[in-house]
C-alpha cells in the first residue's frame, strides 16, 4: 500500500513519524516551508530527508503541478494530517482508497477551525481524536476512528496537544493495520448534530477584564504553547498571557481591570466577577497598584 502524506505542523511530524515506524510504503511527502497560519508549524522535509522519502513545498495544494507530482508517485492512499486549507473534488480522487483526514473533536459536533483553542475556550470537558475519510465538505466524511478524552480544568493547550498525539499514535497504528487487512468498518456521520467553529483572530484573543474570571482563564489556557498567547495592553505595551490563577472573595463594588496588588508570582487584577493573579507572562514590566488596565 503506496502512502503520501501531506502535513505541516508538529502533530503531523508525530504522525509521519509512526508511519515510518510500522515501514508504511511512504512514496512521498506534501509540507509548507513555512506558515503564518500556524503557531505550531513544522516543516516535514527534515524528517523526509532523513528517511529518503521524496519531498515536496505544496503552497497551493490543488494545483495541477502538485497533482501531476502527487500522480507520478501512483499512491494507494493519501493521509492529510495537519493541514490548513481543503483539498478539491480532483485531489480527493489522487488516490484509489481516497484521503484520510484527522480533527482533535467528536465529530460531526465541532467541525471547523482551532479545535483545541475552542474546546478550552469554550470550557469543554471533553474531546476526542477523530480519524476520517475526507470528503469535499469540511470534517465532513464517514469516521474511521475515534477516540473521547477528558479535558479537565488544569489542560491548556499544550497539554491537550500532548493528549491529542499520544492517542492519536495509537489510533494510527490500529487504522494502518486496518486499511492493510482492509478491515475499516466507516461509520457515517449524522449531520443533524453537527456545528462547526469560525476562525479565530488577534481580537479575538484579546483579554477583555469585564469578563468573568472563569472566561478570562479559559482564554488564557487555550491560547497557551504552541499557540500566540492571549493578549491585553499596559501602558502601551501588549502583554502576552500565558498562565494566570481565578481568586476569589474580592468585592464586587471595585471596576474590572484595576490593578489590585500583587500575588505571589505577579499582579492581581480585578475581573468582572472576581480577580486573576497573572502567573506567566512577557514582556516582565512592572505593575503600578491602583492603575487600570
Amino acid at each position: 500500500m503506496k502512502v503520501l502524506f501531506i502535513g505541516s505542523v508538529q502533530f503531523s511530524e508525530k504522525m509521519l513519524l509512526e508511519l515510518i515506524k510500522l515501514n508504511a510504503n511512504i512514496v512521498g511527502v506534501c509540507t509548507l516551508k513555512e506558515s503564518e497560519a500556524n503557531s505550531d508549524h513544522f516543516d516535514l522535509s527534515k524528517v523526509a530527508k532523513k528517511s529518503d522519502i521524496p519531498f515536496k513545498y505544496t503552497p497551493d495544494i490543488n494545483s495541477d503541478d502538485n497533482k501531476s507530482w502527487i500522480k507520478s508517485l501512483k499512491p494507494d492512499i493519501i493521509f492529510c494530517l495537519g493541514w490548513s486549507k481543503l483539498l478539491d473534488k480532483n485531489f480527493l480522487k489522487l488516490a484509489p482508497r481516497g484521503v484520510i483526514g484527522f480533527h482533535p473533536t467528536a465529530l460531526p459536533k465541532n467541525r471547523g477551525r482551532h479545535p483545541i483553542i475552542w474546546s478550552l475556550v469554550l470550557g469543554l470537558k471533553s474531546s476526542a481524536c477523530t480519524f476520517f475519510q475526507m470528503e469535499e465538505g469540511a470534517d465532513t466524511g464517514n469516521i474511521l476512528s475515534q477516540k473521547i478524552f477528558k479535558i479537565s480544568e488544569k489542560d491548556n493547550a499544550s497539554s491537550v496537544y500532548q493528549k491529542v498525539e499520544k492517542i492519536a499514535v495509537t489510533q494510527i497504528k490500529n487504522l494502518f493495520h486496518q486499511l492493510k487487512s482492509d478491515s475499516v468498518l466507516p461509520i457515517a456521520q449524522n449531520h443533524s448534530q453537527s456545528n462547526s467553529w469560525r476562525k479565530r483572530n488577534k481580537e479575538d484573543g484579546r483579554i477583555d477584564w469585564r469578563m468573568p474570571s472563569k472566561g478570562i482563564y479559559n482564554l488564557v489556557r487555550g491560547l497557551s504553547h504552541p499557540y500566540p498567547g492571549a493578549h491585553f495592553e499596559y501602558k502601551d505595551t501588549n502583554i502576552i498571557l500565558w498562565s494566570c490563577k481565578v481568586l476569589s472573595d474580592f468585592p464586587d463594588n471595585i471596576e474590572p481591570g484595576k490593578i489590585l496588588g500583587t500575588g505571589e508570582k505577579g499582579p492581581i487584577i480585578k475581573s468582572g466577577d472576581g480577580a486573576l493573579e497573572l502567573l506567566d507572562f512577557e514582556p516582565k514590566i512592572n505593575f503600578v497598584l491602583g492603575e487600570y488596565l
